[in-house]
């Protein structure tokens, strides 16, 4: 299995409205495209000096599947124009790495 990480910031006045969009919008977006090998997606929030950081965990059966979601060039961001609005800086590309070891028992 595959772990595709992205970081992005919003100042404090858009995290909400970025939180929102992620979830009403974009997250389904992805699960509507039925993209063979796509897992799931995690999101994390926390405060920084700057505003507050996104961290986006999604999770891929293999980099085939990574693919098929973001394109040949598989490791460059996947931002829709309406996340540019709110986001003040992001990464230019996600990390992805092999997960060796998942516990399932752990949830929030």
């Amino acid at each position: 299995m595959i772990a595709r990480i992205w970081h992005g910031v919003t100042s404090s006045e858009n995290a909400d409205a970025y939180q929102r969009l992620l979830l009403s919008t974009i997250f389904p977006g992805i699960v509507a495209r039925s993209i063979a090998g796509y897992r799931g997606i995690r999101l994390d929030r926390r405060d920084v000096p700057d505003g507050v950081e996104f961290v986006t965990t999604m999770l891929f059966s293999s980099l085939e599947a990574v693919a098929e979601f973001a394109g040949a060039a598989y490791s460059t961001s996947v931002v829709p124009s309406a996340a540019h609005a709110l986001l003040s800086r992001y990464d230019a590309h996600a990390v992805h790495y092999e997960i060796v070891h998942f516990s399932p028992e752990i949830s929030p």
